[in-house]
């Protein structure tokens, strides 16, 4: 059974966000990712298919390498869509953080 996955659904298992953290530091190999991780080659192996299938990350050939790298136009969307969120949770705290202070100075 082929799903059809988008970037919420990719980022949401933990593995995968790991992934994310490590390759947007530098690119590297499938074998380089893998030996972050206490699983199975095939099992790191299916999480960067589906990172690359909804275009998180995307694949360099370097010799008979594979590099992974970071695809920041698709983790924008991302962030696009977390933005508002963060605007008010910060609003939000502006705002406690006016009436501790009307509260500490009475």
């Amino acid at each position: 059974m082929n799903l059809r996955r988008d970037v919420f659904q990719a980022i949401a298992d933990p593995t995968r966000r790991a992934i994310l953290l490590l390759v947007a530091a530098q690119s590297m190999t499938a074998g380089a990712i893998a030996a972050n991780f206490d699983t199975a080659r095939p099992t790191v192996s299916k999480h960067l298919q589906i990172l690359t299938a909804c275009e998180l990350l995307k694949q360099e050939q370097n010799g008979r390498e594979i590099h992974y790298h970071i695809n920041a136009k698709k983790m924008k969307q991302v962030a696009d869509f977390i933005e508002p969120f963060r605007k008010m949770w910060e609003d939000r705290f502006n705002k406690l953080e006016t009436i501790m202070k009307k509260y500490k100075s009475e």
